[in-house]
């Protein structure tokens, strides 16, 4: 059995070998090749770190188990293959107690541990803002979206209303034309997500994180954008034949420049609360909408 000094020595240069690899690693390399992340590991949020680590590090662990297992397989195929002059089947054993435990513990322990960093890195992200700076709607449609920027009062409260993607003959997206979401930098965000019609999904890739969106429920999340840029976002969720179309652009500018948009959306007119009369459904239980139309046929 080989004493502890030789198993220190053999363990040393593994592991200053696994250091100098991590050591030649990117940034774009240490956070899984997952985008939201600059040449020099900026973050696109405040959340976003925490999401590639949990990533990262659930992949590791993952590789770990199937080497291991892998390893093991391997060495039981080669161990106990049939040699040469060997007849019929080999030692047939009934149980083994102490692998059975193994077996049994380990996979309970990992499935444990994953539930435990995910509900914890789910309650960060699941926790919103009680006093954002800025509060928006953002609101899905077959096939686009819908901004308004929330003020205190309907003077202050602008939007934009925007349409699906327009594919050119090749297939090249106008940019500049679709619906833009615009987001100040370091500034606290609630973003309330509503649909006018069937289910979507907010997804702005660079940010690690997708919400769905439902008609007659409303989804929240909170965040604050880090890094100035323009991220593209589209709707994850198959919402009927346009979905690929249903495309949009973050723009993450300065205050200033944020405060810029939202004067030229009042300049334009586009204030008050957004138009919901192209919300899909209008007759909510409870509303006594269908009645109402009936009264109305009744008076014609």
């Amino acid at each position: 059995m080989p004493s502890k000094r030789r198993i220190r020595w053999a363990v040393l240069p593994l592991g200053i070998a696994t250091a100098a690899v991590l050591a030649g690693c990117t940034p774009t390399e240490l956070h899984g090749f997952l985008p939201g992340f600059t040449e020099d590991g900026q973050a696109a949020t405040n959340h976003t770190d925490m999401v590639a680590g949990l990533w990262v590090n659930s992949w590791i662990v993952l590789l770990a188990v199937g080497i291991i297992t892998w390893g093991l397989m391997g060495w039981a195929a080669i161990a106990y293959r049939r040699r040469k002059g060997q007849m019929g089947l080999p030692v047939q054993l009934r149980y083994n107690m102490p692998i059975e435990i193994f077996y049994t513990i380990v996979p309970l322990i990992l499935v444990i541990g994953f539930f435990a960093f995910t509900a914890r890195d789910q309650t960060v992200l699941e926790t919103q803002y009680d006093e954002p700076d800025v509060s928006i709607t953002a609101i899905g449609k077959q096939w686009a979206w819908d901004f308004q920027y929330n003020g205190e009062t309907d003077d202050d409260t602008v939007w934009s209303m925007g349409v699906q993607a327009q594919p050119a003959p090749n297939g090249d997206i106008d940019q500049a034309a679709l619906p833009t979401l615009y987001l100040p930098v370091d500034q606290t965000v609630k973003i309330k997500l509503q649909s006018r019609d069937v289910i979507h999904s907010f997804w702005i890739i660079d940010f690690l994180y997708k919400k769905d969106m439902y008609i007659g429920r409303d989804n929240y999340w909170s965040f604050t954008p880090t890094r100035e840029g323009t991220y593209a976002g589209k709707c994850a969720e198959l919402c009927g034949e346009y979905h690929s179309a249903m495309l949009f652009n973050v723009e993450v500018v300065s205050e200033d420049e944020y405060e810029d948009y939202l004067d030229s959306l009042r300049d334009a007119g586009q204030t008050g609360d957004i138009d919901d009369a192209y919300d899909r459904l209008q007759n909510y239980p409870g509303t006594g909408a269908s009645g109402e139309a009936s009264d109305e046929e009744g008076d014609h």
